[in-house]
């Protein structure tokens, strides 16, 4: 990447901030929704233990109750990074001049560089996130959550809840659609401290809409606590005693019920996602330019098909 328009109407110092569009921020990581599992230099196995009845009734003899299956899942994660090379004569006749020095072997602008690095780490985490739940395993993605799920013939047909059609979840229907996805949990599950329904966020908007009233479902004219539209200040949410996480890279009028525990952030080491080398080359080189270079591990696994109940996610495999 290079800078392409560095062009500017400039009158009197320059304030010394950038702003951007922005960002979507990597929540399922940083909001504490998977389990990351750092120090995954090339690929980790997760195991799962199956067995049948083991109970049974006693007697004088040692007679077997059960048989033990054990099945394993790999996570793989994938090296990816970011080049990015700048040249400083894009600075020249600009406000960031000053922070160059008078020499003409000038240094990039302390203040762009700053701010390029949090941009770029910015950029990254929102990257991260949607390829954790839809990433497509293209040479520059990994394979996400739902892409992986949407391919596993053992999900059970009864856990994968179709999308409403006609203009997706809204105000109206969200509480229809959300109790879909809780009468589709196993009841093994439905009791798990870790169990959250993922959805995107017109999902979220649609439900906090909706508890704020002036629709159907009883819920009165002023909605929760009657405080109407005013009720909710980006707190928790929860739907007939599971937790909703607002999952950021979750495509639109997509959910996914399971726990914690079986959702799964491979990587290296964690803070290769926050690591930004800046290199001037003009000392080895001889040019003008300034690289900004990355370079991480990240994949995504989860552990048992079973645990997992999904909306609007086509399963081709089923």
């Amino acid at each position: 990447m290079a800078l392409v328009d560095s062009s500017v109407t400039y009158a009197g110092e320059h304030a010394g901030k950038y702003i951007s569009a922005s960002l979507l921020e990597a929540n399922t990581i940083s909001a504490g929704g998977i389990t990351v599992m750092p120090n995954v230099k090339f690929k980790s196995v997760i195991g799962r233990i199956d067995t049948g009845s083991l109970v049974k009734g006693a007697s004088c003899d040692f007679t077997a109750s059960g048989d033990v299956t054990l099945k394993e899942r790999i996570i793989e994660p994938k090296r990816l990074q970011v080049n990015t090379t700048l040249c400083k004569d894009n600075f020249q006749d600009n406000w960031e001049v000053m922070q160059m020095g008078f020499s003409a072997h000038e240094s990039a602008p302390k203040t762009f560089t700053d701010y390029l690095i949090g941009y770029m780490a910015d950029k990254v985490a929102a990257s991260t996130e949607v390829s954790i739940w839809r990433g497509t395993a293209g040479d520059d993605d990994y394979a996400g959550l739902t892409t992986q799920i949407a391919l596993d013939a053992d999900l059970p047909t009864g856990q994968e809840i179709a999308a409403v059609g006609g203009d997706g979840v809204t105000s109206g229907n969200v509480i229809a659609e959300l109790g879909k996805i809780v009468d589709a949990i196993p009841s093994s599950l439905y009791t798990k401290e870790d169990l959250h329904i993922y959805v995107s966020q017109n999902i979220a908007r649609a439900y906090i809409r909706q508890l704020g009233g002036y629709g159907a479902n009883g819920l009165g004219a002023q909605g929760f606590n009657n405080q109407g539209t005013m009720w909710y200040n980006n707190g928790s949410l929860s739907f007939d005693g599971v937790k909703i996480f607002v999952a950021n890279g979750l495509a639109d009028n997509t959910a996914v019920a399971t726990t914690k525990s079986n959702l799964f952030f491979g990587t290296g080491l964690l803070s290769d996602h926050n690591l930004i080398q800046v290199i001037d080359t003009a000392a080895t080189l001889g040019d003008q330019n300034v690289r900004f270079v990355m370079r991480y591990t990240a994949g995504v696994q989860y552990g048992i098909i079973e645990d997992i109940v999904t909306y609007g996610v086509t399963n081709s495999a089923n």
